[in-house]
């Protein structure tokens, strides 16, 4: 498992929260905590089970195709 490093522990939960939101954007999570969306998606990885993260992965791209401000 890699490890996201420069995110400070008490963070990580608001971060996966606003990431699994259908209503934040990556960009939102990099304004507020200055983490990009590969780190979020590492975190994401390493974080939810395998078959969470592939379910959310794809409504993200999904969601992505049809909204130009999300994520």
């Amino acid at each position: 498992m890699k490890k996201v490093k420069n995110i400070p522990p008490e963070h990580l939960g608001e971060i996966i929260q606003m990431a699994l939101s259908d209503h934040i954007s990556f960009a939102n999570i990099e304004a507020e905590y200055g983490v990009t969306d590969k780190q979020v998606k590492t975190l994401m990885r390493d974080t939810l089970k395998s078959g969470s993260y592939k379910a959310w992965r794809k409504r993200v791209l999904d969601f992505g195709d049809r909204r130009e401000t999300y994520k």
